[in-house]
């Protein structure tokens, strides 16, 4: 079966997509292709859209394996658009070159990392995309600059006021003065790795992305374990590892909207959690209260812990 966004939710983000661009008439229009991930090529003004986004029965497998599909709402496939547009029309009109370019957002040459350690609190930085991405790297601080320029709610003059990534936000608006309503002199349509050269199959597929999670995901030491679950063995007291289980599908939707994080990660260190606890024998206190907010409380600073020690993982 040959795959194209004929449905679903990518067709109307790309038409709203082209919408911004020529209220702030911008010529530039990036073309797109199906590939396993999104991505953006160096030196191609177009990129790749994830081949799940193709179809709704695609979609549900990967939420079935991933337990989520990175742009898989209309909210989030438009600000990864937004994004990915960003680094086309950086490629499109060369503008990483730019001296001024350069002293705003670094060197886009510069060598990307595998993590990153963000600031939750720096001024610095828009906030865009999750896990702070704009500090991931030179050109994704310019595409997630663009990206918050560029939506017609972001409201980024009263937003970013008094900060200093206010600067950049001007810098990007000044810059698209300029080359508004010309051509870019790269106007390849080249494609990477589009869906019709892959040759892995869709078991092949997730068996590789979650391997490259389980990889790297944060666990629990004992001694941490033996603090959320402290109380002895007594009475008909519910088993640890029952109590993680039981709890997942909350857990798991609790601590992805506080960290931001994969939920197939959260996902591992999750059963690992129960695993471990059967090992050790633990037990949950009386108070399913107080059971909830240590989980959930523990769970966040072992995350939020992994994201301070320059564990959050490049993405896009």
């Amino acid at each position: 079966m040959r795959l194209t966004l004929s449905g679903g939710l990518v067709p109307p983000a790309l038409r709203e997509l082209e919408h911004e661009l020529a209220a702030r008439s911008i010529l530039f229009r990036p073309h797109w292709w199906l590939s396993d991930c999104w991505f953006c090529p160096d030196g191609v003004p177009g990129f790749a859209i994830p081949f799940y986004l193709a179809h709704p029965r695609l979609t549900k497998l990967e939420q079935q394996f991933m337990l989520e599909a990175e742009g898989g709402t209309a909210d989030s496939c438009l600000k990864i658009l937004r994004h990915e547009t960003a680094h086309a029309l950086a490629n499109a009109y060369r503008l990483h070159l730019k001296q001024v370019w350069r002293r705003r957002f670094g060197r886009a040459s510069r060598v990307y990392p595998e993590s990153y350690l963000p600031r939750p609190g720096s001024r610095n930085y828009v906030i865009h995309l999750d896990n702070w991405y704009a500090q991931s790297h030179p050109a994704e601080d310019w595409a997630e600059t663009f990206a918050v320029w560029l939506d017609p709610r972001s409201r980024w003059r009263e937003r970013y006021h008094n900060w200093p990534a206010l600067k950049k936000l001007e810098y990007v608006d000044a810059l698209m003065q300029e080359i508004r309503g010309s051509k870019s002199p790269v106007r390849t349509r080249r494609q990477i790795d589009a869906v019709s050269t892959l040759t892995l199959t869709l078991r092949e597929y997730f068996e590789q992305k979650q391997a490259r999670l389980r990889a790297d995901y944060p666990r629990f030491h004992e001694e941490q374990l033996r603090q959320i679950f402290p109380g002895p063995r007594h009475g008909k007291r519910e088993r640890a590892s029952r109590l993680v289980r039981r709890l997942k599908r909350e857990l798991l939707t609790t601590v992805a909207a506080w960290t931001s994080d994969s939920r197939y990660r959260i996902h591992l260190t999750l059963e690992d959690m129960a695993s471990r606890c059967d090992e050790l024998d633990l037990v949950a206190g009386n108070d399913p209260q107080q059971n909830r907010v240590a989980l959930v409380a523990a769970l966040v600073m072992l995350y939020m812990g992994s994201l301070r020690s320059g564990a959050a993982r490049l993405a896009v």
